[in-house]
């Protein structure tokens, strides 16, 4: 608990925890209206229309300040004295993917019930109620997806350790990679289904059919399923960085 409190208490020290959660508040809840507004009003517009806009570009922001609450550390040598304090090292690093995770499943649930709660303030006759499990699961689940993507991000952080390599890495492969990779002739459709964010997306989605938003996940999970896999992914990167971390200098 005190090394709990300890990476609270140095991530809410500086400014970028705040401006990333107003960031992603922001493109979140802003493209919902958007998207409400500009829908032909004699089209309804679904959930998942609501939620898809700018939560990928939330997603993009929390791995940013995930990140950041490691490689910031690097650069300023005060990893130095973490590890002196904690000559172990694994519990403070998993003590900071706790904190930045559960800081970014706060951020996810307040974006996506934001979002969610403008677009039935706008969109009154739509229908947008949260009648089913995977309604919720479209609003509530963004949080998980959110805290998981900051896991995997604090573990490159670990195993980059400088600011700009880390993020180039994280938004070149969540922007662009995953999509790409189905231009592989033959066996690039096969390799997507697997890939983390794709997943996740199905967990989100569900079986959602084409023209219902964004294009449905392609992954041959069920939901409960893709949302453990994505976190097993997660588990993995932060082990082998913790391993990572032990054996190199500070």
């Amino acid at each position: 608990m005190n090394l709990l409190a300890v990476e609270r208490i140095k991530l809410f020290s500086t400014r970028s925890p705040w401006w990333c959660a107003l960031i992603t508040l922001a493109l979140t809840i802003g493209f919902a209206a958007i998207i409400a507004g500009a829908s032909p009003a004699d089209q309804p517009i679904s959930i998942s229309a609501t939620q898809f806009g700018g939560s990928q570009f939330g997603i993009a922001v929390v791995m940013v300040l995930a990140a950041l609450a490691v490689t910031t550390e690097y650069r300023f040598n005060t990893i130095r004295t973490t590890f002196q304090a904690v000559p172990h090292r694994s519990p403070a690093l998993v003590a900071k993917a706790i904190v930045v995770a559960a800081v970014a499943l706060v951020i996810g649930e307040l974006a996506a019930f934001g979002a969610w709660g403008l677009g039935v303030l706008m969109r009154p006759n739509d229908h947008l109620g949260l009648h089913t499990a995977q309604d919720w699961t479209n609003v509530a689940g963004l949080g998980p997806v959110f805290a998981i993507s900051a896991v995997l991000a604090v573990a490159l952080g670990i195993l980059v350790r400088h600011s700009a390599g880390a993020i180039a890495l994280l938004l070149i492969y969540y922007l662009a990679v995953e999509e790409l990779v189905q231009l592989i002739p033959k066996v690039g459709h096969h390799i997507h289904e697997w890939l983390p964010f794709n997943v996740a997306n199905k967990f989100l989605r569900g079986s959602a059919v084409a023209g219902d938003g964004p294009a449905p996940s392609d992954s041959p999970l069920s939901p409960g399923w893709a949302l453990a896999y994505f976190a097993g992914i997660a588990i993995v990167f932060l082990l082998v960085a913790l391993g990572v971390a032990k054996k190199r200098d500070a």
